[in-house]
């Protein structure tokens, strides 16, 4: 793990893997999780020629807190961190709660950026003509209510689910199951992911609940950013059966993102953006991304 210093003193925790001389490829992990969350194995990255980099957002594992961070901040960080390592450009995927922030890096580093993919994101809570909460699980739905309401209330009850989460690391997956679809019930299933995404949420949260607070009062929050500005080549990927993150949402940004390429893939869920992720940095590196289209938002041109 590395230490890097951010310009307001902050210090954030640094992973990478793959080959050291392939194409840097920042991985921003999703809400909870830390920079140790899913991703293809050592030898899978070699075969790309991606050097793969995560970091934990700020309150999250060994990341300083940054208080009343916004989605926009997340492009100070990874700048950063990228001026540390010494990479002039880079590309970034952003996976669930790492989508919106993955998009601001796009929108914010655009003479840094090669390409940029979010899978399952969010859109932002003030998305003009899109129900946010249309198709979202109850569980989501009252969380960030919740931030809007009751900021009090809503710090405690992530707090508690966080104690509970560091003395079993499977909680959270307990928690969620009844509402997990089927395609993510197949890939919780299986061991060697269960046993990654357990690692996540805990690294996470082991210290505070303080990133996973951050992050639901920073997608409330207008984001600091605008999807227009985004003109590097985007990918947005997300399973039709997605009951986290609504995959209107995915629709949503399509439509506002110039030149954006969307796939919604029928048969899969929220946790299929693990599956995925090879074939999106396949894409990153080729700019085939292999994946058959099945369901298209109406900019797409696949």
């Amino acid at each position: 793990m590395l230490k890097v210093q951010a310009p307001d003193g902050r210090l954030l925790a640094v992973e990478s893997w793959g080959t050291p001389e392939g194409t840097p490829v920042f991985l921003i992990h999703g809400t909870p999780g830390s920079r140790n969350g899913p991703r293809p194995r050592g030898i899978v990255l070699y075969r790309l020629g991606v050097r793969l980099i995560s970091y934990d957002r700020p309150g999250y594992g060994d990341s300083s807190r940054h208080f009343g961070r916004t989605v926009a901040d997340a492009a100070i960080d990874l700048k950063a961190i990228a001026d540390h390592l010494g990479i002039e450009r880079f590309s970034v995927v952003g996976r669930s709660g790492g989508g919106s922030h993955a998009l601001a890096c796009a929108a914010l580093l655009e003479d840094r950026i090669d390409r940029v993919a979010a899978l399952v994101s969010l859109a932002p809570s003030n998305a003009e003509g899109l129900d946010w909460y249309d198709g979202m699980t109850g569980s989501n739905v009252e969380e960030y209510s919740r931030a809007d309401e009751d900021l009090d209330d809503i710090e405690d009850k992530l707090a508690r689910r966080a104690e509970l989460i560091r003395d079993d690391p499977e909680q959270l997956l307990k928690f969620l199951l009844p509402e997990l679809a089927g395609p993510d019930r197949r890939i919780v299933d299986d061991v060697a992911i269960r046993r990654l995404l357990t690692q996540t949420y805990f690294e996470g949260l082991r210290r505070s609940a303080d990133g996973w607070i951050d992050d639901v009062l920073a997608f409330r929050r207008p984001w600091g950013f605008n999807l227009s500005d985004i003109s590097v080549p985007t990918l947005l990927w997300h399973g039709a059966d997605d009951r986290f993150s609504p995959v209107g949402h995915t629709r949503w940004l399509a439509d506002r993102i110039p030149n954006a390429e969307a796939l919604v893939e029928e048969g899969a869920s929220h946790f299929s953006a693990v599956e995925v992720l090879p074939r999106i940095l396949s894409w990153i590196v080729t700019g085939e991304h292999g994946m058959r289209p099945l369901a298209l938002s109406r900019t797409a041109a696949w």
